[in-house]
């Protein structure tokens, strides 16, 4: 997959399909725009998606700027799903400035060869968000292009977005988190050193210190899959501090890889979270922290491979 990024300077080579988003969580609704013009590969069309970087909200101010993907975990992901391109525009004062017009005819056209262009009813681009579906369509006959504005996807009644997976990722629902992004919620960080005091204890853990800009479910202990190496294991996961062991304040991603003992400090890894077991709290010793470790490493046994 090609990476365009840090500049406004560019031309794509051939035909493109394109959409344009911000794509947090890259959640069901998401899916089924991107699905769209990974089908015009079949007709010799580049499959490409448009993104502001920073999102508009988050460069004037108007939202958190955690995301439930880092840059890193969604290039990852767009990458899987067989995306040619990836353009992250630079979005500054100036450049969110464009007439919405320009957009369409300078970018969109001049620079990556739109012919079909997919979108949700809700896209906005151009001065103010100003530039909308219904532009894209008028300026269709002129330039070309086919536009498909695809509709959302509900679920218990409610649209599919990023704010909907954000409000049950912050209540800890996981399994509600995956019903919306058609997978489990994910943590995609390289694996770090921690204070070893699982290992001190025969529990073993791999440690991953996430991202500023990732947003994180409530601190506790999850149920997780982790993947190693294109592996799949079975985990126990603490989010969290580890108050009992540190004072460091340093949030950390702490996994217990069932029927795993291999070196893997520097490798990738992703935690995929299940379900959410209990909260974090802080024990009066270590001796208590044990012991609630081997209470939680073996329930965790019976969640993934039964009683």
């Amino acid at each position: 997959m090609q990476i365009i990024q840090g500049t406004t300077e560019f031309e794509l080579c051939g035909k493109s399909a394109v959409s344009i988003g911000k794509f947090d969580g890259i959640h069901l609704g998401h899916q089924k725009l991107l699905g769209n013009i990974l089908e015009q590969k079949e007709q010799g069309q580049k499959a490409v998606v448009f993104t502001f970087d920073p999102p508009p909200s988050v460069l004037f101010g108007r939202a958190d700027d955690r995301e439930l993907m880092t840059k890193k975990e969604k290039r990852m992901a767009f990458e899987q799903m067989g995306i040619d391109v990836l353009i992250e525009f630079p979005l500054t004062v100036q450049t969110a400035a464009t007439l919405p017009e320009d957009f369409i005819e300078d970018i969109l056209v001049k620079k990556l060869h739109a012919e079909y262009i997919a979108a949700g009813p809700d896209v906005s681009f151009g001065d103010k968000g100003a530039g909308n579906y219904m532009l894209l369509r008028s300026m269709a006959g002129r330039f070309g292009y086919q536009v498909e504005i695809i509709d959302k996807i509900y679920f218990n009644g409610r649209e599919i977005s990023s704010t909907y997976v954000r409000e049950e990722l912050e209540k800890g629902n996981m399994e509600m988190v995956a019903k919306l992004l058609g997978a489990p919620y994910g943590i995609s960080e390289t694996i770090a050193h921690g204070n070893s005091y699982g290992r001190t204890i025969g529990m073993p853990t791999a440690n991953l210190l996430p991202s500023a800009a990732k947003l994180l479910p409530p601190r506790g202990v999850y149920y997780s899959e982790v993947f190693i190496k294109e592996r799949k294991y079975a985990g126990i996961t603490n989010i969290g501090y580890k108050p009992t062991v540190s004072d460091n304040g340093q949030m950390g991603v702490e996994t217990f890889i069932y029927e795993f003992d291999e070196d893997i400090y520097g490798e990738e890894m992703t935690i995929r979270l299940l379900s959410y077991k209990r909260p974090e709290k802080k024990f009066d010793g270590k001796d208590a922290l044990k012991e609630q470790m081997m209470k939680d490493i073996e329930e965790g046994k019976a969640f993934h491979f039964g009683s």
